[in-house]
């Protein structure tokens, strides 16, 4: 569809009425649109959000909720947590890589406490400080506080000492991928304090292309609403905030070949259209190819077992982020996945207390050896048999010589043993987009400001460059959201 409408910029001269007129026009009302929207209104500007749906929320509304923050943030403070700034960004620049945008992270780090103050002080967004520590997708229950991207699990933990950023709405009653996600209780207080700036909002408007003027400013935007064609006159910035290119299947197999036809943690409304209408300006691009990749197995089980390959090998420190585990699989191993765990340990898993029932799978084979079972899984005969071996030698000792998992998951396998399979149990959303400013600027490829326009969240190439961590889509569309609104008013 969004490639079915043109995206060419519209001249300014030609447009004889206005249909909407605002100082600044964001489009979008997801978490970087109603940041963008109270950041600019708190500037003192007049503005108007367009959303496509009928209601605000965006893929937001239905995340578990994580944003990432750090640096000593009040949670991490009453939840017995030190952080520092320098350590968030030496995490940050090695888990996000390679290829970050420094400036961004470091302006990010160095706002992340005031963020914290700005959504919970101002904008009312509820924490708990209660801190979580099982392993785990989320939080099960409505504690604040948990660690969202390996940074307490090898390598990441002898960069930087760690400290959870995961920091969580609280919410009761919670069920992912619904409207009842933790994410609905970070937009409703921040969609109720746009509304009691004055923000005003039209929906069911589809943005369609961007007006410039005779000097080359983002002027405004061309939109359908029940089918009309309406124009929007921005006074002095548009801010786009419609999310990534997950569901723009043309895009995706440019850019992101590898989660083709496997989009997860994302919604239809994330078309690339934002990318496209600034791409006819000459707006520069940047990792475009990165990805997330979600791991359809719940952490509980995989963390008391080991991961191998399609060559019976193990290939990632259990114990860590799964974002990560499923960056691994998908991208670095064919797609290829094992659980090889006992049964004392399986049970164990099972009985816990866990946000993800539905990621809970059965064993395909079980045997009462790992001769008999590398055989029924059809491995090379003595693969699987020596990933074993050396794993429960040095397990005998709890330690992880080879991947660096900790301590406290290291146990030899036992008998019986079993086998989940979990090939193509992946599934992913796109992190690259436009290419912005520490000030949310939308960049030319000559690397200048493209005068008027503005950009945040999943539309834009945020702090993620390659890797990723929970909360960095909520955490750097609310953080630069919050700045594009605040530059543009100051447009």
């Amino acid at each position: 569809m969004a490639a079915a409408t043109p995206i060419s910029p519209v001249a300014a001269d030609q447009i004889t009425e206005w249909t909407y007129e605002a100082d600044v026009v964001v489009a979008g009302f997801g978490v970087a649109g109603a940041s963008a929207a109270v950041g600019s209104a708190q500037a003192g500007a007049d503005v108007l959000v367009l959303e496509r749906t009928g209601g605000w929320g965006g893929a937001a509304a239905m995340a578990g909720g994580f944003i990432y923050l750090g640096g000593g943030t009040p949670l991490q403070k009453a939840c017995g947590f030190d952080d520092t700034v320098e350590n968030m960004k030496a995490f940050m620049k090695a888990a996000l890589g390679p290829g970050t945008d420094e400036a961004k992270i470091d302006a990010y780090c160095e706002g992340s406490v005031d963020h914290y103050h700005w959504l919970a002080d101002e904008c009312g967004v509820p924490f708990k400080q209660t801190f979580w520590g099982e392993p785990g997708w989320e939080p099960p229950f409505d504690d604040g506080l948990m660690y969202s991207g390996g940074e307490n699990a090898a390598p990441f933990n002898a960069i930087a000492t760690p400290a959870p950023r995961g920091h969580v709405p609280q919410m009761d009653d919670k069920h992912s991928s619904s409207e009842k996600g933790g994410g609905y209780m970070l937009m409703k207080p921040l969609t109720d304090t746009a509304t009691a700036l004055g923000v005003r909002t039209a929906y069911d408007m589809r943005v369609q292309t961007l007006i410039v003027d005779v000097d080359g400013r983002v002027v405004g935007v061309t939109a359908k609403q029940y089918g009309k064609d309406v124009t929007v006159r921005a006074r002095k910035g548009v801010v786009l905030a419609t999310g990534s290119f997950a569901y723009n299947e043309q895009m995706v197999e440019s850019f992101a070949p590898r989660i083709a036809g496997r989009p997860a943690a994302s919604i239809e409304e994330h078309d690339g259209r934002a990318i496209r209408m600034a791409q006819a300006l000459g707006a520069d691009l940047a990792h475009m190819d990165a990805t997330e990749v979600a791991f359809f197995c719940d952490p509980q089980l995989f963390v008391r077992g080991i991961l191998v390959n399609g060559r019976g090998q193990r290939y990632i420190p259990e114990d860590t982020y799964p974002g990560h585990v499923g960056q691994a699989t998908l991208l670095r191993n064919d797609n290829q996945s094992f659980l090889i765990i006992d049964e004392a340990s399986y049970e164990e898993g099972m009985a816990t207390q866990t946000a993800t029932p539905q990621l809970r799978h059965a064993p395909k084979w079980v045997a009462e050896t790992v001769v008999e079972l590398e055989e029924e899984m059809g491995l090379p005969e003595g693969t699987l048999q020596a990933t074993v071996e050396v794993y429960n030698r040095h397990a005998a000792n709890g330690s992880d010589p080879l991947l660096g998992k900790k301590p406290e998951w290291v146990t030899p396998i036992g008998s019986p043993v079993a086998a989940l399979d979990l090939r193509g149990m992946t599934g992913g959303f796109t992190l690259g987009g436009l290419r912005t400013s520490v000030d949310s600027e939308v960049l030319h490829v000559s690397g200048e400001p493209i005068p008027g326009l503005f950009a945040a969240g999943r539309c834009t190439a945020g702090v993620s460059a390659g890797g990723y961590v929970s909360g960095a889509s909520l955490g750097d569309g609310s953080f630069f959201g919050r700045r594009a609104g605040i530059s543009a008013a100051r447009s």
